[in-house]
């Protein structure tokens, strides 16, 4: 007998696939396209390498604004998603059509606050969208949107660079029409069960930012270890001379091949307990991180290498959301944007760190550092073991 969907399933299953898109778009498109279209934009407009990664830090702070934003408005996902397409659009846009420097810089950090607002109201969607025993489920194949994303952007510049500017033009247009269409979902398409007339996040206090140390701690380790490939990973394979430039593009599209795969693997990780399944993403992350280090010579041994990086990565930021959503159901939005900020800030410190070690000792030491930092990461969350608290079932089944 053929089965039937019900309005609740598919309601859940507009909330995640749009909410995947508006991932994909905000993060995986607009916030890391910046470091794959980097060369040919420094070739146009004479940015200087300083100059680009002040931007690149720049991006880093007002993206850990966007989330703080996130965090106090997490009971308000209509605005966080409006304030996502703006950010995001907008700076674009303003990329795809300027030829000033300055104007440049300040539209590439105001779009990575799209990210930034993105995350935590998809938390607040699904939960309110999604039946709890599918909820966690759910947040992993929306937070896993970021690999489609990187394909999307890797499938760009293969098809239009050196024409970054519309590569940016395409990408504004698919993110204002997912993020149009996620706003009005948010609205329409939730559970009234889960309406509420707070507009912050409740139950907050030191006790409950004591409960995240670990989480917080985890964060900016995996962060710090995972800047060396985010940062300087494309870097890496052009300066060893044994990729061309399209090899590089490739290497990019395999680490949103891995993340992707988070989504199929995400019942299987679902199940078990947050900090399992985060030391699992560590060890992966270290592992990868090792392995381009020590194979960067071979094509096939990079892009399996990226291949596993992207889904430890991807892997690793749904393990996050599950560990907050354990420890603090009714405030997942906002731990979600508080170890996504802690995430972010250790990429930041991770990207100091590494370049000055890059500066003084070159690739391999700067990588072996990372490593050790995606390493780290792990102790923490093998202090204490938090398990999920309910029954997850795959979303659609």
């Amino acid at each position: 007998m053929k089965r039937t969907f019900s309005f609740s399933e598919l309601r859940e299953l507009a909330v995640v696939v749009v909410g995947t898109c508006t991932i994909a778009a905000t993060y995986g498109l607009v916030r890391l396209a910046y470091g794959l279209f980097l060369p040919d934009i420094q070739h146009e407009l004479g940015l200087d390498p300083a100059t680009a990664g002040y931007i690149s830090s720049g991006s880093s702070l007002v993206y850990c604004t966007a989330a703080a934003a996130g965090f106090w408005w997490s009971r308000q996902p209509g605005l966080l998603i409006a304030a996502a397409g703006i950010t995001a659009v907008a700076g674009v846009w303003t990329m795809a059509s300027t030829h000033d420097v300055a104007l440049f810089g300040l539209s590439a950090v105001l779009s990575s606050a799209g990210a930034g607002f993105a995350s935590p109201a998809m938390v607040t969607v699904a939960q309110r969208g999604v039946r709890p025993v599918r909820v966690d489920t759910a947040q992993s194949v929306i937070n896993a949107g970021t690999g489609p994303g990187l394909v999307a952007a890797g499938a760009l510049a293969l098809a239009l660079l050196p024409a970054w500017r519309t590569a940016w033009t395409l990408v504004g247009i698919f993110t204002v029409s997912i993020v149009s269409v996620m706003f009005v979902l948010a609205k329409v398409a939730v559970a009234p069960r889960a309406a509420t007339a707070h507009d912050g996040p409740r139950g907050l206090s030191r006790a409950w930012l004591a409960m995240h140390r670990r989480a917080i701690a985890s964060a900016i380790g995996m962060g710090a270890g995972s800047s060396a490939v985010w940062t300087y990973g494309r870097s890496l394979l052009v300066d060893s001379g044994s990729q061309s430039s399209q090899g590089t593009i490739v290497a990019w599209i395999a680490l949103g091949i891995g993340a992707t795969a988070v989504i199929p693997t995400s019942r299987l990780m679902a199940r078990r307990a947050p900090t399992t399944a985060w030391t699992i993403s560590c060890l992966v992350l270290a592992a990868t991180v090792l392995a381009l280090t020590l194979a960067t010579s071979s094509t096939v041994a990079t892009v399996i290498a990226c291949v596993l990086f992207g889904w430890g990565f991807t892997a690793g930021t749904s393990a996050l959301i599950s560990w907050t959503t354990v420890l603090s159901p009714e405030n997942a939005a906002a731990g979600t944007a508080l170890l996504f900020i802690a995430l972010v800030l250790g990429q930041a410190v991770g990207s100091s760190v590494l370049g000055a070690a890059i500066a003084s000792s070159g690739y391999t030491t700067a990588f072996l550092v990372a490593v050790a930092f995606s390493a780290l990461a792990i102790i923490p969350a093998a202090r204490r073991t938090v398990r999920p608290t309910v029954t997850v079932q795959e979303v659609g089944a």
